[in-house]
This record gives structure tokens, C-alpha cells and sequence, in this order.
């Protein structure tokens, strides 16, 4: 593939998440204004994971219009977030303004895969990475790279992600439709639907999407330095992607009883060793 033809996906997909951000402050999926006024901190099972992030550096990869991020904020933790939206991160920073976490949170706007260089080459406590990311990414081991590179000695790196097999179904649900591995040409398709109840279709409907199995993507960030703690495959996700999922609580969707179980998101913890400094030449 040339360089021209992936930079002209990558900014067909900005265009569509640059869309996806105005509809996405008014849907009842994110539910903006009832986030600010519950004062909403991190889901219970990524407490869990990472526990008392209190006074710790995090930094939220592809954050999007930024809730996710400014949760960990309400919690203590001196937050930034980072996506390729314009649109995505200037609501991000008027969310944060009107909640009162602008002290704890910087939003900055660059390709995850510049990561390192828009971020001055600092190091985080904590690299985050929240549902919804790795389809986006032509390539999961330059991906890798950056994380390894931002994740401080002794520091951790959280990821919970849509289930790579899930990503190979059909929208049925019910056959494979796409390979599981990685594949050299990107899945495209034209949709004016976006995952929320948005009030209408897009208009920048042309996206371009890449899977990453779960070996690929664990092996490129041991490879960048990272240790892995533990993997977690769940018979759950956030949203309804299939018509036969029904709501669980929590938030959560799942298979109606009776039904056989399949993975829909994944979650892993990697690490980086205290005396294994990140690469500084990346």
C-alpha cells in the first residue's frame, strides 16, 4: 500500500470521527449532561485494575470527546488525552472546563502513531487505552512502539478493546465476514450509522478499519518493552453490536441465556520493568 493511499484512509476516517463528535454530545449514549451533573468516575472493573491512581500522570490514548479521560481526573489522577479529532478535542477541553477539572486535564490533538514527539517525550504512570482503538490502526506494532515509549519505568498500561474474533462477525453477528488476523488491506465500508443514537446519518460516511489478533497485538508490546500481567477475553461489551445481545446491567450486553457465549471485548495489563528505561531514540 502507498503513502499516499493510507494517509487518504486515515483522513477519511478523521473526517467521520470529526462528524461523530458533534453527534456524539448530544446522544443519550454519552449522556453528557447527566455525566457532569453524577459527577461519574471510572467504570468499577477499571478501579480494579489499575486501583488508587491518585496523584499519578495518566495518559488516555485516541480519548475521543475525552469522558473517559476526565473520570480518571475526578479520581485524582493529572490526566492527558490524545486524539487526531480536532472536533473530538476541542469538546474534550469544554467538557473539562465545565466539570472543573481543567487544572488536572491537557488535551492535545496529533496521530497516535506521533505520539511521543507531540507529547515531548515525556513518560506516564499510567498509558490508558479505552474501547474502540485498535480497529483504527493500520498497524498495531507502530502503535506499540509509542506506548512503549510513553509508559514510565515501573509504570503500567491498561487496555480494554473490542474482541478481534467480535470484529470478524458480520453485523448479524452470526457469520465471519472479515479475517481475524491481520490483514495488508483495510475492511471499507460506507455507513451513515454511527454506534450512538445519533439524531442523524453521517455525511463523511466512507471509514477504513484493521484487525489485529490478540497474539499480534500482545507480542508487539512485549516486543516494545512492555511485560504482560494478566489477559482477560469477556462475553460483554458497552453497546449492542449484535441484535440478539440484551442489556446484563452495569451498562453491559451480553448473550440472552441459553445462548452460546463468544468473546466481545478483551482487557489486558502490561508493564514496564523499574531498571528498563523506555527506547529514548523512538
Amino acid at each position: 500500500m502507498s503513502r499516499a493511499t493510507l494517509n487518504e484512509e486515515l483522513a477519511a476516517n478523521r473526517a467521520n470521527w470529526d462528524e461523530r463528535a458533534g453527534l456524539h454530545l448530544k446522544s443519550r449514549f454519552y449522556d453528557v449532561e447527566g455525566w457532569l451533573q453524577e459527577r461519574r468516575e471510572p467504570q468499577e472493573r477499571e478501579l480494579d485494575a489499575l486501583g488508587d491512581v491518585a496523584g499519578l500522570r495518566l495518559l488516555h490514548l485516541q480519548c475521543h470527546i475525552g469522558l473517559d479521560t476526565l473520570a480518571w481526573a475526578r479520581v485524582g489522577a493529572q490526566v492527558t488525552g490524545l486524539d487526531f479529532s480536532p472536533a473530538a478535542i476541542a469538546a474534550a477541553r469544554e467538557i473539562a472546563d465545565r466539570a472543573g477539572l481543567a487544572d488536572r486535564a491537557e488535551f492535545i490533538c496529533a496521530d497516535v502513531y506521533e505520539a511521543v514527539e507531540a507529547l515531548g517525550h515525556g513518560t506516564f504512570d499510567v498509558v490508558y487505552v479505552s474501547l474502540g482503538a485498535l480497529c483504527w490502526l493500520p498497524s498495531v506494532d507502530r502503535w506499540a512502539e509509542q506506548v512503549g515509549s510513553l509508559v514510565a519505568p515501573g509504570g503500567r498500561f491498561y487496555l480494554h478493546d473490542c474482541h478481534p474474533l467480535a470484529w470478524s462477525l458480520d453485523e448479524e453477528g452470526r457469520a465471519l465476514e472479515q479475517t481475524y488476523f491481520e490483514q495488508p488491506e483495510p475492511y471499507a465500508q460506507d455507513s451513515g450509522l454511527t454506534y450512538t443514537d445519533a439524531s442523524r446519518p453521517l455525511t463523511n460516511q466512507r471509514t477504513y478499519e484493521w484487525n489485529h489478533g490478540i497474539g499480534e497485538t500482545v507480542t508487539a508490546l512485549i516486543r516494545h518493552g512492555l511485560r504482560l500481567e494478566w489477559l482477560a477475553e469477556h462475553d460483554w461489551t458497552v453497546w449492542p453490536q449484535f441484535p440478539w445481545l440484551v442489556p446484563n446491567g452495569d451498562g453491559i450486553w451480553a448473550a440472552p441465556a441459553g445462548r452460546p457465549r463468544v468473546p466481545l471485548t478483551l482487557s489486558l495489563l502490561a508493564s514496564r520493568p523499574s531498571d528498563t528505561p523506555p527506547d529514548p531514540g523512538t
